[in-house]
């Protein structure tokens, strides 16, 4: 079958009409979330801030280094792993990980992410490069499962659950931690036994430090961004211990990651996760919404701003395209 080759200012041109949809596209969904939302009232959100104290320098300061510290274990995780094939630098980490985060909030589960981390590289290394980035995100989930299966099992010890009786608790930690086990045996089983040759043996030929060095990472950002719903709560004057918070955030994490969704979304999956665990503790719906939408301007909707500047000056290489 023959192929259509593009000239060099032909496919620049089609690339820059799609680098612009898709940052338009994250706009429309950022402004269509805070401003053109009848379940959520921008104005409301911003007098209940002002109400609460929440704007001063020392509360902005804390919730941003937080963030910042999110994001640092991300770019420096992707680093490391892209290094094992192509040495990058940290600003070219931030680069390919803000950029790809932007075009992966139009798609479902993040899955533009792997396309568009490859693409920064060389068609020869590109199925590696999405190996790679594989690896990062099962670390991620990982954590998120262990994690998040401890706290729903003291969620579930601790506090009295709607239509749960006591006779039930027992039997339903047992599902839980064994459906957790099998999970996890099942996948490292489908993991070495792959026909894949290629894959498994590319896997097989990374050093144990760097997916040692990935999961620990993954553990720093999972810490900071939990760490920063406590702070949140703390602004607000909700008195929850540590202990309280991170069983419920852990929990609300991976019922939220196990549902499938746009990035874009994340806020409505996780703020209904987040509303009915924390309404549970006894803390007012408005503070759990609030706190939601600033845990997802902060972590996501800044962060795909500042890719969609990567995204419009990312350049490939002049060579000829075929379709």
């Amino acid at each position: 079958m023959p192929t259509i080759a593009f000239p060099y200012k032909t496919k620049q041109f089609f690339i820059a009409l799609l680098k612009l949809g898709v940052v338009l596209g994250v706009f429309y969904f950022i402004y269509h979330k805070l401003g053109n939302n009848n379940s959520f009232d921008f104005t409301e959100f911003i007098l209940f801030l002002s109400q609460k104290s929440f704007f001063s320098l020392h509360n902005l300061l804390i919730l941003v280094v937080l963030s910042s510290f999110n994001w640092w274990f991300e770019i420096y995780k992707w680093q490391s792993l892209a290094s094992t094939i192509e040495p990058i630098s940290i600003k070219t980490s931030a680069v390919q990980t803000f950029g790809s985060l932007t075009v992966s909030l139009l798609t479902p589960n993040r899955i533009g992410e792997y396309g568009a981390k490859a693409i920064y590289f060389t068609p020869s290394i590109r199925k590696r490069i999405m190996g790679l980035n594989l690896i990062g995100n099962l670390s991620q989930m990982c954590i998120t499962t262990i994690l998040g299966t401890i706290g729903i099992c003291f969620f579930v010890i601790l506090y009295d659950l709607p239509l749960l009786t006591k006779s039930l608790k027992w039997p339903l930690l047992l599902v839980i931690l064994v459906g957790s086990i099998i999970g996890v045996f099942w996948g490292l089983k489908k993991l070495t036994t792959t026909k894949q040759s290629k894959t498994l043996q590319f896997l097989r030929e990374l050093p144990k430090l760097v997916f040692l060095k990935t999961l620990g990472l993954s553990f720093l950002r999972y810490a900071s961004f939990s760490f920063q719903w406590h702070v949140l709560l703390y602004l607000f004057g909700i008195s929850l211990s540590f202990g309280e918070v991170m069983a419920v955030v852990s929990s609300m994490y991976l019922l939220a990651s196990v549902i499938p969704s746009f990035a874009i979304f994340d806020v409505v999956i996780k703020g209904g996760a987040a509303v009915y665990l924390f309404g549970l503790l006894g803390v007012p719906e408005i503070h759990i919404i609030t706190i939601t939408t600033i845990m997802w301007l902060l972590n996501l909707a800044i962060p795909a701003i500042i890719g969609s500047y990567f995204v419009l000056i990312f350049k490939q290489p002049k060579t000829e395209y075929s379709l």
